[in-house]
């Protein structure tokens, strides 16, 4: 049990929580409208004036539930609890206005995207609230029922930020899995450069007594070789790897997307256009643009409804390589959460790590469109 409630306090607070946005401002003017229209219709709101300048000042708590939850929980159910002491004191009813149903937004905010430790202050001031109220104003059966519809809430909160936490989780292993699967390709594209230096500067040993020119010419060949490798090392750098001993396997490259369009005979038919200068790519990018072709080609076949054909265009540009992939499936054809759902993050983790950028989504009168721009030239590190 203290171990539970030690991981509970420990639980940090949710990293850059949404900002306010119109919706927050159009819910707080919803409530203060209400909280005005009502204690000017209904005849039986005790404490009139306290009641209406208490609901406006505790609405403006709502533009801050997500940043500072706690701070709004103690504004309002503390701001409330020790209005009705001082009511109580003077022998005058409650603050109650229908109005103030805003209250439920606090409990979930507080739970959703509060640290542990200042859920459970929270919660300890909303019970408070709620044995205040039973002392003063309202009956145990009540206060019970009032508390459990409050907590509601706050369960609600707890469920969807583990639901939240457990997709992060998963999108963090997909993003680490790319990670690791690039990592390995350019283990084997470094490991081939450095086989080859190795083989080049025993020659150079061989005949640097006989031959000084040859020697020469091999140690030009060793210089241009580093300079590869050096460059893939430095795009290596932000890549991580769980596997200390791959197999060396020759990596697939552009000329490869080719031979998998025509080799497939699966519905929907795949074209491949080859545009620019697509030779002497580094060879990370070269096994990249194959990937991001091969994944996009797949989940087409796999998810496109409807389609007949998907098309591959691929433009070897002076600085980049601009890749497109798309079907022409049912407008709401593709489903991109009909599988796992992590085939685009992947992808995306991918084209990130080789320094470009990754966009996908619906086209115009339908189907599915991929598309992603990788530099040349691997970024500095």
């Amino acid at each position: 049990m203290r171990a539970r409630l030690r991981t509970v306090l420990a639980e940090p607070a949710v990293a850059d929580p949404p900002r306010r946005v119109w919706r927050d401002w159009a819910l707080v003017a919803v409530v203060v409208v209400a909280a005005i229209i009502e204690t000017a219709v209904r005849q039986d709101v005790p404490n009139r004036p306290v009641a209406l300048a208490f609901t406006l000042v505790a609405a403006v708590s709502i533009l801050y539930r997500r940043t500072h939850p706690l701070a709004t929980v103690l504004v309002a159910f503390a701001g409330v609890t020790a209005a009705d002491l001082v009511l109580a004191l003077l022998d005058r009813e409650q603050i109650e206005l229908y109005s103030m149903a805003f209250f439920l937004l606090l409990p979930y905010s507080l739970v959703r995207w509060g640290s542990g430790r200042h859920a459970l202050i929270g919660l300890l001031v909303i019970d408070g609230a709620f044995l205040v109220d039973v002392f003063t104003h309202a009956t145990l059966g009540d206060a019970i029922g009032g508390a459990i519809f409050l907590m509601f809430p706050a369960a609600l909160g707890a469920i969807v930020r583990l639901e939240h936490t457990s997709r992060q989780r998963e999108l963090d292993e997909v993003r680490f899995r790319e990670r690791a699967q690039l990592a390995r390709e350019l283990h084997d594209t470094v490991a081939h450069h450095i086989s080859a230096i190795a083989i080049q500067a025993q020659a150079g040993r061989a005949v640097a007594a006989s031959e000084p020119t040859a020697a020469v010419d091999v140690l030009g060949t060793i210089e241009e070789e580093a300079s590869r490798t050096l460059s893939e090392m430095r795009t290596m750098v932000s890549a991580l790897r769980n596997d200390d001993d791959p197999e060396l396997t020759p990596q697939l490259g552009v000329a490869a997307i080719e031979r998998m369009a025509a080799n497939s005979t699966a519905r929907p038919q795949v074209t491949v256009e080859l545009a620019g200068d697509l030779d002497d790519l580094r060879p990370s990018l070269d096994t990249g643009v194959y990937r991001l072709a091969q994944e996009s080609i797949t989940n087409a076949i796999r998810h496109a409804r409807q389609a007949s054909r998907v098309d591959v265009h691929i433009n070897g540009l002076h600085h980049v390589i601009r890749l497109t992939v798309s079907d022409d499936g049912a407008p709401t054809g593709f489903d991109p959460e009909s599988g796992s759902g992590y085939g685009l993050v992947g992808m995306a983790e991918r084209a990130k790590l080789l320094g470009g950028t990754f966009e996908a989504g619906p086209r115009p009168g339908g189907g599915w469109t991929v598309s992603a721009v990788l530099p040349r030239e691997a970024a500095a590190r």
